[in-house]
């Protein structure tokens, strides 16, 4: 049987630190995860906060075409009524077809967090899920801390899932809570479990250990049919199980049919969706789609993928949407400028070997070309007998000033450009900045092109952090043009030296491939 997967990026993946997500980014997320064809989408917590209580009312308008949402809480508070209960009358406010109930299953929250007796707390889980199936709703139900209750009394734990399964649970999800369980444990305990209740059974590992996926991956092959976990990996601590792992690998490794096949190409997609919407930047390292995934920097990985890609490649990229890349650096070969050259539409051919040994002296000096493409691709345009500089730098000088606490800077600069000599005098917020403004004051009269060139990303980084304040600074200028963006690095050891050496390849790139 095939997994159902169900995510959780709306409640549990937004208790990461620094997350955070508004009701409309809540619905755009929702959205997407539905068109991939994502099972069940929990919400939130409608008990907790505003926020939550605003989603549920706005999803309630959107047709989904796949996706079932869920809205979380706990089951009734000891020695209470499951009508009274403010928690379980904000969950039927949601109006969710589906709720999903979290209970305790260890005899240390039973005792110590709880503060009530094991036999209310059975009681508090049988009484909150016959209430809700009695109004008509899917009740899955957590039970939190399963596999850590375990270890400290099998007994009771194994006792939370018989209340909840003969209550009626559609389903019954055992919970690493804490991430601390082993994959052999994981399995032994599905088995047990599958032998002593009937209802379906999911998993809900976290990842504190590493150990997520091949908790959950263990699960499902013992017989677990219902899957939680985020996207993107995104949680409290060291977050839960990464959905996007999960279902590349269900479907690639283990045959399991958890997406259509042209959904998973666009696995890279949402995941960077979902990214972007929360605000953060995409992890590049992210097993199958993350940007370095299929990235291949070494000269004899890089050899031996130009013939056979599978040969240093465990699957096909494209099959989740994504795709190989040759990196260059001071480890490549002449076959990586070959294949890097050929993909940016500027064969080296002769030249493949000089450009491979300026790279070298060039990295050895500091600059890095993994991240600067831009700046390789400006290596292969001036390695070419044809090249002609659109513009040169004769002189410039900037100036920081310390009026009062007032801080101006001032930058002066004189351009060759062809035949004429141009100067032109900028501020800016920064020396960089009025660096920036004055060179383009000077080139934009004659290639009014760089008007719509900006600067979208700088970093510095110290290259020998040991000299201290005589370190070399290593900068890397990102810019863009409408949706094409390109990055280029410069070095020195004076940082506005080296951040006119990345400026300069980032202006003259754009001319150059305009001429080209």
């Amino acid at each position: 049987m095939n997994p159902i997967l169900y995510d959780t990026t709306l409640r549990d993946g937004t208790q990461r630190e620094g997350l955070s997500l508004s009701a409309e980014d809540k619905v755009r997320i929702a959205c997407r995860l539905d068109a991939l064809g994502i099972g069940y989408i929990e919400g939130g917590w409608p008990g907790s906060n505003p926020k939550d209580a605003e989603f549920f009312r706005r999803i309630a308008g959107v047709p989904l075409h796949h996706a079932k949402i869920a809205a979380f809480g706990m089951t009734r508070h000891a020695g209470g009524d499951c009508a009274e209960d403010g928690n379980c009358r904000a969950l039927v406010e949601a109006g969710t077809p589906v709720v999903t109930l979290v209970g305790k299953s260890s005899t240390l929250h039973v005792d110590r967090v709880l503060r009530t007796s094991r036999d209310e707390n059975l009681r508090m889980i049988a009484d909150s899920v016959t209430h809700f199936k009695a109004l008509g709703k899917e009740v899955i139900y957590d039970a939190e801390h399963f596999f850590d209750g375990y270890r400290l009394d099998p007994g009771y734990a194994l006792a939370t899932l018989d209340a909840a399964a003969g209550a009626g649970a559609d389903c019954v999800v055992l919970c690493d809570t804490n991430g601390g369980a082993l994959p052999t444990d994981v399995e032994a305990r599905v088995w047990e479990v599958r032998d002593r209740i009937t209802a379906p059974l999911g998993i809900h590992p976290h990842n504190d250990s590493g150990l997520a996926l091949a908790n959950a991956l263990a699960a499902v092959e013992a017989g677990c049919v219902h899957v939680q976990g985020t996207f993107n990996g995104y949680g409290e601590r060291c977050g839960n199980l990464d959905l996007v792992q999960l279902i590349a690998t269900l479907q690639l490794k283990l045959d399991y049919q958890v997406l259509a096949p042209e959904r998973l190409r666009e696995l890279r997609d949402a995941a960077h969706f979902v990214a972007a919407v929360a605000n953060l930047n995409p992890d590049p390292h992210a097993p199958y789609v993350g940007r370095s995934a299929f990235a291949h920097k070494g000269g004899i990985h890089v050899a031996a993928v130009a013939e056979l890609p599978e040969s240093y490649q465990h699957v096909d990229p494209a099959l989740v949407g994504n795709e190989m890349r040759v990196v260059v650096s001071e480890l490549a070969g002449r076959r990586t400028v070959r294949l890097r050259a050929a993909a940016l539409g500027v064969p080296a051919g002769e030249r493949e070997a000089a450009v491979l040994q300026r790279i070298k002296e060039l990295e050895h000096a500091g600059y890095q070309f993994e991240g600067a493409e831009g700046s390789f691709e400006m290596l292969l345009r001036r390695s070419s007998a044809d090249y002609r500089a659109p513009f040169e730098m004769i002189e410039y000088t900037v100036m920081v000033e310390n009026r009062c606490g007032a801080v101006r800077a001032q930058a002066s600069v004189t351009l060759r450009v062809g035949d004429v000599v141009t100067r032109a005098t900028a501020e800016g917020a920064g020396p960089v900045n009025a660096l920036d403004r004055a060179v383009r004051e000077t080139l934009v009269p004659h290639y009014p092109q760089l008007a719509d060139v900006r600067l979208v990303d700088y970093k510095v980084r110290i290259v020998d952090d040991h000299l201290g304040t005589a370190a070399k600074p290593r900068v890397v200028i990102e810019s863009a043009r409408g949706d094409e963006r390109w990055s280029t690095v410069g070095c020195s050891e004076n940082i506005l030296e080296a951040s006119w050496q990345a400026l300069r390849d980032a202006l003259e790139l754009p001319l150059l491939r305009r001429r080209g």
